[in-house]
């Protein structure tokens, strides 16, 4: 199967916290042609960044084939980590620049895991500007918190 053969979904997530640590949510809205599908979930005790990084790796794993993925997210972290430091944490067996040990990285092994599996193209989004797939993906993880 060619790329350009490959279903085009759109995904936004978002991740929130109250508190930092504190309880946490993440949501996102996944939507390929007229379908649309919406998750989220949160976790008692965690950071808003393992959040944003949740949404992606949750939204991603629902996808039931490989796909073309348009990934909207409102985070520089995920953002730059996915597609400027990972390289040179993988490189430096997962550590940073400055020889710490890399955070999160539970998480950012399983992101780069799945998004291995598709084609993704990143875009950033400005958080709490009126994107309506971003307003959308912040009220999920808003209302993963509250299922917390």
């Amino acid at each position: 199967m060619k790329e350009t053969d490959l279903p085009h979904v759109e995904i936004y997530t978002d991740g929130a916290c109250k508190g930092n640590p504190g309880v946490g949510g993440w949501g996102a809205l996944l939507m390929c042609g007229e379908h649309r599908k919406e998750l989220c979930g949160g976790e008692a005790m965690t950071t808003n960044n393992r959040m944003e990084m949740m949404a992606v790796i949750m939204a991603l794993q629902s996808l039931k084939q490989r796909s073309r993925v348009t990934l909207y997210v409102d985070s520089q972290y995920v953002l730059k980590g996915m597609t400027e430091w990972i390289a040179g944490w993988k490189r430096r067996g997962w550590r940073s620049s400055t020889n710490a040990p890399v955070k999160n990285v539970d998480l950012w092994q399983q992101m780069d895991e799945i998004v291995a599996a598709h084609e993704i193209k990143w875009v950033w989004v400005k958080g709490h500007a009126g994107h309506s797939g971003n307003e959308r993906a912040d009220a999920l993880a808003n209302m993963g918190i509250i299922s917390k």
